[in-house]
């Protein structure tokens, strides 16, 4: 098998495992009286699979997406660019120009 296939098997079980975790977590502390929606109707376990589904979606998507990122190189090799020049500060003249017929405000 392929090593991003395997990856990515791996990505959607590790994620699925961790979406099936935080549903549990939600069922069990009552968020948003969850547990009495699911436990107290007769179709409360679609409820529950569907926000394992579409969690688990969403984290194998994050959990592949970080796997991904850190197959990068790095690119740190060697020193990279030239020499930094020193900034030095110039003066900008700001002349503030005034509608005729607008009065000032008093300073």
């Amino acid at each position: 098998m392929p090593k991003l296939v395997r990856l990515y098997i791996v990505s959607v079980l590790i994620g699925f495992a961790l979406s099936a975790g935080f549903v549990v977590a939600l069922v069990a502390m009552d968020v948003a009286g969850l547990r009495g929606l699911i436990l107290g109707s007769e179709i409360g376990w679609v409820a529950a699979l569907m926000m394992v589904l579409f969690n688990g979606v969403v984290f194998s998507g994050v959990q592949f997406a970080i796997a991904v990122m850190r197959l990068a190189e790095d690119d740190d090799t060697g020193p990279r660019g030239g020499r930094m020049m020193p900034l030095r500060p110039i003066r900008v003249e700001a002349v503030a120009r005034v509608k005729p017929g607008v009065a000032r405000r008093p300073r």
